[in-house]
């Protein structure tokens, strides 16, 4: 399983309009993504237009490059991206150690 790490910033006073739009943006488009496997979002206690987007795939081509060359990825950003301050940071991870 590979973790998908974004680094949102959003426009400030956006949090309650930008959670519902992240919310539907990941039940309607990416949950219906191959490999797509869970999410999780977090926002910042102490930068409140701060969010980490996780998102778990099985491979990483399944984000890369199925999701984010469908027509998927344009209604997602059309959903999210309006919300965005600056261009969130994306990185994929390798899990190396679990809790029980």
């Amino acid at each position: 399983m590979i973790l998908e790490l974004a680094d949102i910033r959003i426009h400030p006073g956006l949090n309650t309009e930008f959670e519902e739009a992240i919310e539907r943006g990941l039940k309607t488009v990416i949950h219906q993504a191959t490999g797509f496997q869970g999410y999780k979002v977090n926002r910042g206690i102490e930068s409140p237009e701060r969010y980490i987007l996780q998102i778990f795939w099985d491979t990483l081509e399944d984000h890369t490059v199925g999701f984010r060359q469908s027509p998927g990825f344009a209604q997602w950003r059309a959903i999210v991206g309006p919300f965005f301050a600056s261009v969130p940071v994306v990185e994929h991870f390798n899990l190396v150690v679990k809790s029980a």
